[in-house]
């Protein structure tokens, strides 16, 4: 079966590709995006040596095209491990409309990915929602899967931090909105902040969402809060909370008090 790629005139007149990219780059961005390993998904296997053969390069010479393209020209992300290349906007022409066929090869090729992480900066750029609710059930299916890193201890390290943001991940995807790849990373960082105590982070967001504030900066805010504050546990914010409404003797003010925090600019 004959497969097709689209490339849309308006690549030639895109600024990036006009301003920012040599013949060279413009000639391996081709390639990428028609090479006979892409898939319809955007994330396929292939190795450096097999690039290098079909474009008539040196293995040195892709490294370096590898590198402009992921850290200059932000369009790629390549896993050295598994040897995937994922086109980070390759959805916003390719998987913006689906019937069943596509969405049956989009289950079929999901499957087949080894690194799930290369799968997040590619859902922000689909437009068709039955494409992205495909991506989203795969990823947070499998959230516990190890990703591919070096070594055992590597792995378990970070099955143990996917294991720790699940029910805060569930809850804001259940209750605030579409988890994108920034707030995702943002939320981790938190969950750092407050040395792994998940619920903590959950507890902002129930505030947020009972304020009637479905956003993750209303929640970021509460967060700032309690951690100029020292507090650090579900216990600590607690007795943070229970000794405002002591003070005010009004059980509402500690969420009018994070409202203030709020509008000071930590919202976005």
């Amino acid at each position: 079966m004959a497969k097709y790629r689209h490339i849309h005139t308006t690549f030639w007149e895109d600024p990036k590709v006009l301003e920012e990219m040599t013949p060279e780059d413009k000639y391996f961005y081709l390639y990428i995006l028609t090479n006979p390993k892409t898939t319809q998904i955007g994330v396929y296997q292939i190795t450096k040596k097999q690039m290098a053969l079909d474009l008539g390069y040196t293995v040195e010479s892709v490294n370096s095209l590898l590198d402009r393209f992921i850290n200059m020209h932000k369009i790629i992300k390549y896993n050295e491990e598994t040897r995937e290349l994922a086109v980070i906007h390759w959805g916003k022409y390719n998987l913006y409309k689906a019937g069943k066929p596509i969405i049956d090869c989009v289950k079929k090729e999901l499957v087949e990915v080894k690194d799930k992480t290369l799968l997040w900066e590619l859902m922000n750029h689909i437009p068709n929602e039955a494409v992205v609710n495909e991506f989203s059930r795969y990823v947070y299916d499998t959230y516990h899967d190890t990703s591919t890193t070096g070594g055992q201890k590597e792995k378990e390290k970070e099955k143990e931090k996917e294991n720790y943001t699940e029910s805060a991940y569930t809850f804001y995807e259940q209750n605030i909105g579409f988890m994108t790849n920034f707030i995702s990373q943002d939320m981790n960082q938190w969950i750092d902040d407050f040395d792994g105590n998940e619920d903590v982070i959950v507890e902002a967001m129930k505030i947020a969402v009972e304020q009637n504030k479905r956003n993750w900066g209303y929640a970021k805010a509460i967060l700032k809060d309690w951690h100029d504050k020292k507090a650090r546990t579900l216990a600590d914010v607690q007795a943070l909370q229970q000794e405002f409404r002591n003070k005010r003797n009004q059980p509402s003010e500690p969420q009018k008090h994070y409202e203030e925090i709020a509008e000071d600019g930590f919202l976005f």
